[in-house]
């Protein structure tokens, strides 16, 4: 079979799933109830989650009605359905949870690596292409594994794998206007991030006036709400891009609190 044109990223989301794992194999069971910085979450909430979204994504490639049945049943508590299959699945003894995430998460990547170019898979927002869903679960899987880094105070290389996590970012701009009730603005910006290796991704045309510009990782840590702009190497000119800097959100749902 040839490889769809997601096959990148779910080989990035692969990398970025194992690495996260390397992070919690060998810990104790009892520092899996450790606090993280999202307030109400522990270790086991952060992989419960990743575990549970990747499960209904299964869902969404390879079984279509009961993703339906699932999103019925998300609508019945739309603010709170995410929180309430983490605590359900945090209770999992770690072994048990680490297992199934490992075998839920591969059979997900496997499934996309399936999914015919050109088919949209169904989700809680708009339907996406498979290279889509790839890149939102490596975004939520970076993301989730920054708070799990930062509570076990390690420091993660960054990868050029960041460059999709930034794509969805810069992509999702009036998507943050509109959540807190703003109009987006009508001219592009020009994203001009240092990349890991030392290179430059730019979105965005050069003479736009209104700028943003920064380190990769930074600019990820900043639309994941992992980082407060004020310890990011992340800076905007012009009024709309630097008000964008404070609402920048790559995620669905309502607006997130952030780190203070």
């Amino acid at each position: 079979m040839a490889p769809n044109a997601a096959a990148g990223v779910i080989a990035d989301l692969r990398a970025e799933s194992d690495d996260l794992d390397r992070l919690v194999a060998d810990l104790p069971p009892a520092e899996w109830a450790t606090a993280t910085p999202a307030e109400g979450w522990t270790i086991a909430h952060q992989i419960a989650h990743l575990w549970w979204t990747d499960q209904v994504s299964v869902l969404a490639v390879t079984d279509e009605d009961a993703f339906a049945a699932t999103l019925t049943e998300a609508w019945q508590n739309p603010l709170g359905f995410v929180d309430v299959a983490a605590e359900e699945l945090a209770q999992t003894p770690p072994a048990e949870m680490l297992a199934q995430w490992r075998a839920t998460r591969t059979t997900l990547h496997d499934a996309l690596e399936g999914v015919a170019d050109g088919r949209k898979l169904p989700w809680f927002g708009p339907p996406m292409s498979a290279a889509s869903m790839a890149s939102a679960r490596l975004m939520e899987t970076w993301a989730h594994g920054a708070d799990v880094a930062d509570t076990l105070g390690v420091r993660r290389e960054p990868t050029a794998r960041l460059r999709s996590i930034a794509h969805i970012g810069v992509r999702t701009r009036d998507f943050a206007f509109t959540l807190h009730e703003l109009t987006p603005p009508a001219d592009v910006f020009h994203v001009e991030l240092s990349a890991p290796d030392g290179g430059v991704w730019a979105w965005g045309p050069d003479d736009a006036a209104q700028r943003v510009t920064g380190s990769a990782e930074d600019f990820c840590l900043l639309v994941t709400q992992r980082r407060p702009l004020r310890e990011l190497d992340v800076t905007a000119v012009g009024e709309d891009a630097q008000k964008w800097l404070t609402i920048a959100q790559a995620f669905a749902g309502p607006p997130g609190a952030g780190r203070g």
